[in-house]
């Protein structure tokens, strides 16, 4: 019993590690999905459209959060390894370094795509990137030289890492498909109440 006991609190401290990281990882995902959804969406506007900067400005701060999201992300990721390599290595398959190769492509994506869409607006006029208003530090200095490197940068890499993106989904499919039908199933069930609500 004594054994028990002093086995089971390291677990349940690993299990809220993994639901912290599962949960950032869907934070993240809603993040990129606005990212990608606005970015085409702004893109096409034209200059004159008066709310285009304020799309601009919004599509900056979810880039910022993003890479602030990734580092809590990273960390809460070599805490897991750490807890489940310490004591045992994984075995080093073929399965293993797909997967392993993968989500370091897509990890990689997640903080370069960013840090371009900086290098971008750094290029562009200075002060020219704000956190909800708040002004973020240069990382670039200004170059109007580097405007279409940046923007070349930029639109490549996101949409590499949105091909990646996808081949996670397939690979994951399993879990997009059980995903996909709990939410349908909830949508059909709330919609369904809303119905019954509505005919009292």
């Amino acid at each position: 019993m004594a054994d028990s006991a002093q086995v089971a609190p390291p677990k349940r401290r690993l299990n809220n590690a993994f639901q912290n990281l599962m949960s950032l990882h869907w934070w993240m995902a809603l993040a990129y999905l606005i990212l990608f959804v606005g970015g085409t969406f702004m893109a096409q506007l034209p200059r004159e459209v008066s709310f285009r900067p304020g799309f601009y400005d919004f599509h900056k701060s979810i880039g910022i959060l993003t890479i602030g999201l990734l580092l809590g992300r990273v960390l809460l990721l070599f805490r897991v390894w750490w807890r489940k390599y310490s004591r045992r290595l994984p075995k080093l398959s073929t399965h293993w370094w797909r997967v392993f190769l993968l989500h370091s492509s897509l990890y990689g994506f997640m903080i370069v795509v960013p840090v371009t869409g900086i290098f971008l607006s750094n290029s562009v006029r200075p002060n020219n990137v704000k956190f909800f208003g708040i002004v973020v530090p240069e990382l670039f200095p200004q170059n109007s030289e580097m405007v279409d490197l940046g923007r070349g940068l930029h639109f490549w890499f996101s949409y590499s890492f949105l091909v990646f993106v996808i081949a996670h989904a397939i690979d994951q499919w399993k879990v997009v498909r059980a995903l996909w039908r709990r939410w349908t199933g909830f949508w059909k069930k709330s919609s369904s109440n809303n119905s019954k609500t509505a005919l009292k």
